[in-house]
């Protein structure tokens, strides 16, 4: 099973342009206006985003963060937990020192009062004593039918962390670095996820962001291989954000590709034409988020594959 029909999400309580994270995220920019205001815009777009997925018949868990623990990324849950089919949860190194703090277990005793059995913790965290970070499926894309795991290397994802983890999955690494412009260099992009997204039978991918060639062939050979039609995108529509989409399961199973306005807007005719024979798009605007947090809507998101109780 590839995707699924319930979400986790953390509402935040004092969302802010981190400036730990900063470092390394060339999406994040700073906006003139007080904390307090950019964390009110953050908790409108969040809950119209929350309402517009309920509305789509999409489960969505929401959690609210904590105002003690300063966690300004809370709302990007997926970089420090992922949920398994096998009833397996994984708990993921972190970058940034003030975002280790974003990990709950109280989360899991939510998860399982609603029903979801959770029959292992696999834990991560301990690399990152020795500067070694891998931040979940924003470093990880899995390709769950095919039993492969995308990544692009960078200082949050760690090529031996992520090799332990196909090897504890069973899954097949397809390890490549993609990189974007920042003042006339090329640097490694933070999270495979703003620049591929994987869905059942497509892929959406910036090609001229992995820069070597081999690699770059490599990854599409893989995804042709799994029979993924690949959508290019360009680092402007990467920079809109067209690569953090997810294709969830709404209602009665329907297939919905989602997506900030930003993204939406961003895509051409074509890609419109070719995205919608595989989901109905849901967009909503995130543009607080994106800017201050340097990410989007699938990093908003959490997929709960859990197994029922």
């Amino acid at each position: 099973m590839q995707i699924t029909n319930t979400i986790l999400m953390v509402r935040p309580v004092r969302f802010r342009m981190n400036e730990q994270t900063a470092v390394n995220n060339f999406f994040q920019e700073d906006l003139e206006l007080r904390n307090s205001v950019i964390n009110l815009q953050a908790q409108e777009e969040f809950d119209g985003f929350v309402k517009k997925l309920r509305a789509e018949g999409v489960t969505v868990i929401v959690v609210d963060d904590r105002m003690e623990m300063d966690t300004p990324d809370s709302i990007f849950p997926n970089n420090w937990v992922s949920f398994h089919q096998d009833g397996t949860v994984v708990v993921y190194p972190m970058y940034a020192e003030n975002r280790r703090r974003e990990r709950r277990e109280d989360i899991f005793e939510t998860l399982e009062e609603q029903g979801f059995e959770i029959r292992q913790i696999i834990d991560y965290t301990g690399a990152e004593l020795d500067g070694f970070f891998l931040e979940g499926t924003g470093s990880i894309l899995m390709d769950r039918e095919h039993q492969k795991a995308y990544c692009a290397l960078s200082a949050r994802a760690d090529e031996a962390v992520f090799i332990e983890f196909c090897e504890e999955f069973e899954v097949t690494p397809v390890i490549f670095t993609a990189n974007q412009s920042v003042d006339g260099k090329r640097l490694p992009i933070y999270h495979t996820n703003v620049m591929m997204c994987l869905g059942e039978t497509f892929a959406v991918i910036c090609l001229d962001s992995i820069d070597d060639r081999k690699e770059r062939k490599n990854v599409v050979d893989h995804l042709k291989r799994d029979g993924k039609e690949v959508i290019d995108i360009s680092e402007a529509q990467m920079h809109a954000f067209a690569g953090n989409m997810l294709q969830v399961a709404g209602r009665d199973g329907e297939r919905l590709l989602v997506m900030s306005t930003s993204a939406h807007k961003s895509l051409t005719p074509d890609q419109m034409k070719r995205l919608e024979k595989t989901s109905r798009i849901v967009s909503s605007p995130l543009d607080t988020i994106e800017t201050c947090g340097g990410g989007s809507a699938r990093c908003m998101m959490a997929e709960v594959f859990l197994p029922k109780k």
